[in-house]
């Protein structure tokens, strides 16, 4: 058998097809620690819920275009893509003719291939400047609230989030890591493009072997390995920032903050010591005061904070944190609280925001630009922030807040979708539902029969990454790799680029998609553009020819010792940052003026709707935690071998502390119905002691197998509230919600999703 390689999100491997036809994956032989979502992909090929042709939603095919509440509901015809294209072709037509460009929302927010010409998202937007313009969104699900209040505080998000202080600096100079959110070792090793040398293991190892502290802030154990001897403080979920300023206020009140770091690096910290001392409110933020809300001893939190004055502390706060309302607080107490230690720019002092979120967060892989397709110039204008996709189908012509503007949601008539999942990533489902049923016509282009396809008009079949050539290599990646073409196409599966190269073959536009040439000729014309720069800088790198028959281009080394901001404090004014006084902003003037009475001009508590200590909690007495598989990436391969022999009962698993399980007589194994006033979920239990008492953990990225507004496969976004963390980001709120939760009585519903929907062939 021939191994040929290749790389995903999770790592760069090899692949073969044995003498019958079954696919093996092998990891990159210098791979430290590769990562086992790879056993995912041996189901890709010839999984069930392949989409085998193109197909058309009965009821558009009937009835015409036209919002349908059947959409996601109905069967689905059979057609040959020659009819399929030809009908997409005139309802872009229809729908430019009739409303403009602005009615055509290009979604495809996902991961996709972690090929970079078949990357998805830069196919289809490519396509759609080329026929005019496209609504398009921003950030990401991620950390969207980051990516908007990260420049009001620094000047930019890509700076702390691109070339934060690396590993090997934290782990020789870091006395005491403060883990606001832990690392979470599942999620380091995935990438957006690829990851061929897992680092991060290896460097959360050598914490342990040299004996750093971890104080690890968290209601779960598990968002740290086991390995590091860390004091595991409990929290209570979403009052991460009442901590925050409880150890900012110890630090004040017994003299052990770097007033003279504050006075020459910062901005407004006079304004936040006053609300931290309750100057203005009445109430000072001390240990005792946040004791009864975060449910930490006092004691423990006062004695926190002097250990973080006596030593180097290096502070972290997970993605996770700002996925919930609210989402900008925790990350800018963060860096105020590390301000106010003074040891931002030291060797293993400072803050970082990602750590265990991603693997490129603290790698020592080269930041190095690869090639990648040009998307072209949008004349279209109108834009929303990403987690706002329901809003916008929803309120046409409302009006919103974002960033310190006033925007107005288009009126979205044609919706099309390519390398992506909205029914994972989004939250409250069953109200997204409605807001699919909203626009004349949905397109979606996926391998598989998932949610987001069966709620389509139009889907198109795509091939996976393992049936095309490509070549990929993520942020901080050692390798650029080149993925060959392991397997023929299944069925009648087309790459994006084919199908959009047909579209645009109808709408007169094909000359200004392709320029004449072929995938192959593409890699060629990108990887030889890319390279006559490298050369050009001294460089040495093979030909497109030599590279792909190496399968692989190992990119240049950099400095591995990094130190976020250690050139701003060596001289401030040379390295001033981007913010409107050169300096880390503890107060933001300019987010103060917007009046925003969700997120005020410096760090604050602010009681969020979704928590233990608020009213809804009667009602819904379990913090539910919906964070990161650790056995597929978001909803990818769900099917996969990995993430099927992580399910319960044949669904997802629900994390349940013995205490909560027992009052409710709940048994490991039992399938539980999860619920709360939005919908509701089916789920396998499993106990565990792992965490706090009072929440659980559902994983998001069960497919969505929707039974009425019951979810039979357990997606925990059919519970989330789709409110955003602010009117400042409008980001995404998913990472918390409370619910109840009790023993299913009975024969559970069939899981569905495993299978395609109904298809029928025309007469």
């Amino acid at each position: 058998m021939s191994l040929r390689p290749s790389t995903s999100h999770w790592g760069a491997f090899s692949a073969g097809l044995d003498a019958d036809g079954r696919l093996e994956v092998v990891a990159h032989p210098e791979d430290p620690a590769p990562s086992p979502l790879l056993a995912n992909l041996t189901d890709t090929l010839r999984h069930p819920t392949r989409i085998a042709a193109p197909a058309i939603r009965r009821g558009w095919l009937e009835r015409g275009p036209g919002p349908d509440p059947a959409r996601g509901r109905e069967e689905f015809v059979q057609v040959g893509w020659d009819e399929a294209l030809d009908l997409l072709a005139a309802e872009f037509r229809r729908v430019r003719d009739e409303h403009g460009n602005q009615a055509i929302f290009g979604g495809s927010y996902g991961w996709a291939s972690a090929g970079r010409f078949h990357h998805a998202q830069s196919q289809l937007h490519r396509f759609l400047n080329a026929f005019g313009g496209f609504v398009s969104a921003r950030n990401s699900y991620s950390n969207g609230t980051s990516t908007v209040v990260l420049p009001h505080i620094v000047g930019g998000a890509g700076e702390v989030m691109r070339n934060g202080s690396s590993w090997p600096t934290i782990v020789e100079n870091t006395d005491l890591l403060v883990a606001f959110g832990g690392v979470p070792e599942k999620n380091v090793f995935v990438t957006p493009g690829g990851v061929t040398r897992h680092h991060t293991p290896g460097f959360l190892a050598q914490l342990g072997e040299r004996g750093v502290e971890v104080a690890l802030i968290s209601p779960l154990r598990g968002d740290l390995p086991t390995s590091l001897d860390a004091r595991w403080y409990p929290i209570r979920p979403a009052t991460d920032t009442a901590l925050m300023l409880a150890l900012a206020h110890t630090l004040v009140t017994e003299g052990l903050h770097d007033k003279a770091f504050l006075d020459r690096y910062c901005a407004g910290y006079d304004e936040f010591e006053r609300y931290l001392l309750g100057l203005d409110d009445g109430v000072p933020k001390d240990a005792d005061w946040a004791s009864p809300i975060t449910e930490l001893p006092a004691a423990d939190i006062v004695a926190l904070a002097r250990r973080m004055a006596s030593a180097r502390t290096f502070i972290t706060v997970t993605w996770s944190l700002q996925r919930i309302e609210h989402g900008e607080q925790p990350v800018w107490a963060g860096i105020a609280l590390a301000a106010m230690l003074g040891q931002i720019g030291l060797p293993g002092g400072g803050f970082g925001h990602g750590y265990g979120s991603m693997a490129e967060i603290g790698d020592i892989g080269p930041d190095f630009r690869t090639p990648h397709l040009a998307q072209g110039v949008n004349p279209v204008r109108e834009f929303i922030p990403v987690a706002r996709i329901a809003d916008l189908l929803l309120n046409p012509g409302a009006s919103y807040d974002y960033d310190g503007t006033v925007r107005t949601y288009p009126d979205i008539r044609l919706v099309h979708w390519a390398g992506g999942n909205p029914f994972h990533h989004h939250q409250d489902l069953n109200r997204l539902r409605t807001a699919f049923s909203r626009p004349d016509t949905a397109v979606v282009h996926d391998p598989f029969w998932t949610a987001t396809a069966r709620h389509a008009d139009f889907v198109l079949p795509s091939t996976v990454s393992l049936e095309r050539e490509d070549f990929g290599s993520g942020r901080r990646d050692t390798h650029f790799v080149a993925m060959h073409q392991v397997a023929e196409p299944f069925a009648e599966a087309r790459d994006d680029y084919a199908i959009l190269a047909g579209l645009a073959a109808r709408l007169g536009i094909e000359e200004r998609f392709t320029e004449g040439r072929s995938p192959r000729a593409w890699l060629d014309h990108l990887y030889e553009s890319w390279r006559k720069q490298l050369l050009e800088k001294g460089f040495d790198i093979p030909s497109f020819v030599d590279f792909w028959a190496a399968g692989e281009y190992r990119l240049p080394v950099e400095n591995q010792d990094r130190t976020l901001f250690a050139d701003f404090r060596r001289d401030p004014v040379a390295h001033r940052l981007p913010t409107p006084s050169g300096k880390i902003e503890i107060t933001s003037r300019r987010v103060r003026g917007f009046g925003y009475d969700d997120c005020p001009g410096h760090p604050v508590w602010l009681e969020p709707a979704e928590w233990l200590g608020g009213p809804r909690a009667a009602r819904f007495p379990l913090q539910l935690i919906a964070n990161q598989p650790q056995t597929r990436l978001h909803s990818q391969l769900d099917g996969g071998t990995v993430s099927q022999a992580g399910k319960v009962a044949g669904r997802e698993a629900i994390r349940i502390h013995p205490d909560d399980a027992r009052s409710r007589g709940i048994a490991d194994g039992d399938v539980v119905r999860v619920f709360n006033d939005r919908g509701s979920c089916l789920a396998g239990a499993v106990l565990s002691t792992e965490l706090r008492p009072g929440v659980v953990r559902l994983p998001t990225g069960a497919w969505f197998d929707p039974l009425d507004f019951l979810c039979v496969h357990g997606n925990p976004n059919v519970l989330t509230a789709d409110r955003p963390s602010s009117r400042l980001s409008q980001g995404c709120t998913g990472q918390h919600v409370l619910v109840e939760l009790e023993r299913y009585d009975g024969t559970p519903p069939s899981v569905t999703i495993d299978r395609p929907p109904r298809i029928v062939t025309r007469p």
